[in-house]
């Protein structure tokens, strides 16, 4: 039987949100999508020569399937992502399974959440899902996101090639409900002039650094560091590089976690810093202040924490802008930074569970993920890392960075958490309250987000 093959609709339309990008690509730390999905190469790249063999696993006679798939691949507008996706993607695993159609749906980031809750409840929903990773608990909890380690094939040997940060985010009560899809993390970015014109030769590469660079950057009227908000995405790198966490390894307790004394340490280090003038009021939230993206470039801040995304934001708006990549500067717990991203997901609803296993276990391949790093989406496959950054060169440092970068708490409560630590927080950097009464505070507040579903 010849088939006619369902492209994807048409990506949306709407304006790319540069300042968004700023804060995220995490998405769920009240920014964007975690994914960080923003605009990179068009060009539609050939299969990968070290891909597995495309062998199909049906016969010419079994049943053709048609499966749906949900993704915001299109998010603001990337066209060359859905292209890639419908040009290059799809027909390749097509041609290797015959049998099997893969039908795009293309949904704007804001309302993927919206639709995924909606249908969940009227019980219509597709066979896959490109998921924020901040989604997975959530609805792997509601019975709506299907088991795959012990069910599907090559799992184990499909997840053990992942960073385990990534990996991580498709975790719930001790099982795994996807594999990772795309991924991204935050290194240190700098402004080598701003740096300079205050003496300093390097970015600062320890927390002792950063501290003894302020003062000669305050001196020249330049912030030794920027960022904003206290959400887990941006507060999260300093707590685990000082040697702290936000909770248990079970994601059960926070209390005696958060407000450990080397949070308190990490934290007072941040404040201290703040109240001396030499990080701007952006980081508590302050509207007024001047954003990373323009801040960077401009010469007012010497450092930032940000995302791959920022390249071609950069190479856009400051073409004359050349940024400086390094590590998360490493304190007592080392050099860890956030982990963002999507997952790909099979809903529990899916009538052809076999044939989306194998579109599954496709977008772990090299034809699927250095497609897709092509056009700005960073692989999750380590055995990848360094065809991809051959592929996007200024990749190199965040594939480094992805080594060690942890996840947020994979819980379903988990954008309430960044709510706590936003209000409980603020006040220790106003001067209203002590770090560790600030600390003990949020600990107590996180502690029934962190054992709502449990």
């Amino acid at each position: 039987m010849k088939r006619v093959r369902v492209r994807a609709i048409a990506p949306v339309a709407a304006a790319l949100c540069l300042a968004a990008a700023a804060t995220a690509c995490s998405s769920s730390n009240g920014g964007t999508s975690a994914s960080g999905d923003k605009a990179g190469a068009s060009t539609a790249p050939s299969a990968a020569d070290n891909t597995p063999a495309a062998t199909s696993s049906n016969s010419d006679d079994a049943k053709p399937v048609t499966l749906t798939f949900w993704g915001t691949y299109g998010n603001g507008g990337n066209k060359a992502q859905t292209d890639v996706l419908s040009g290059t993607i799809i027909p390749a695993f097509e041609k290797a399974h015959p049998n099997i159609t893969i039908k795009y749906v293309d949904i704007p980031y804001d309302s993927l959440l919206q639709k995924l809750e909606t249908s969940a409840a009227g019980g219509e929903l597709p066979d896959l899902i490109r998921s924020d990773i901040n989604w997975v608990p959530k609805f792997a909890a509601l019975g709506v996101f299907a088991q795959l380690d012990g069910k599907m094939p090559d799992f184990d040997k499909l997840s053990a090639d992942t960073y385990p940060g990534s990996l991580a985010t498709t975790k719930w009560q001790g099982h795994y409900y996807g594999l990772p899809l795309d991924t991204n993390t935050r290194v240190m970015i700098s402004n080598a002039q701003a740096l300079s014109s205050a003496g300093i030769t390097a970015p600062p590469s320890t927390f002792d650094d950063l501290k003894a660079d302020a003062p000669l950057l305050k001196a020249k009227k330049i912030s030794v560091f920027a960022d904003k908000g206290l959400q887990g995405w941006t507060l999260l790198p300093w707590i685990w590089s000082g040697g702290g966490d936000i909770a248990n390894a079970d994601l059960t307790k926070a209390t005696g976690y958060l407000n450990s004394p080397q949070n308190v340490a990490t934290l007072q280090m941040l404040v201290d810093m703040y109240k001396a003038g030499e990080i701007p009021n952006l980081l508590i939230g302050n509207t007024g202040a001047t954003s990373t993206q323009d801040g960077l470039p401009k010469g007012n801040y010497a450092t930032i924490l940000d995302g791959p995304w920022m390249h071609d934001i950069w190479a856009a708006q400051y073409p004359k802008f050349q940024p400086t990549y390094s590590p998360v500067p490493s304190g007592p717990g080392g050099s860890i930074s956030v982990v963002g991203g999507e997952d790909i997901v099979m809903t529990k609803a899916s009538k052809n569970p076999d044939a989306a296993e194998q579109f599954i276990a496709f977008t772990q391949t090299a034809d699927y993920q250095i497609a897709m790093a092509k056009t700005g989406q960073m692989s999750v496959v380590k055995s990848l890392d360094d065809q991809e950054a051959a592929a996007v060169p200024y990749f190199a440092p965040y594939i480094k960075q992805l080594q060690t970068a942890k996840p947020r708490p994979a819980v379903p409560e988990a954008p309430k958490i960044d709510t706590v630590l936003q209000d409980d927080l603020t006040p220790a950097f106003q001067g209203k309250t002590s770090v560790q009464a600030a600390l003990d505070k949020a600990a107590k507040d996180i502690d029934p987000l962190l054992t709502a579903t449990k």
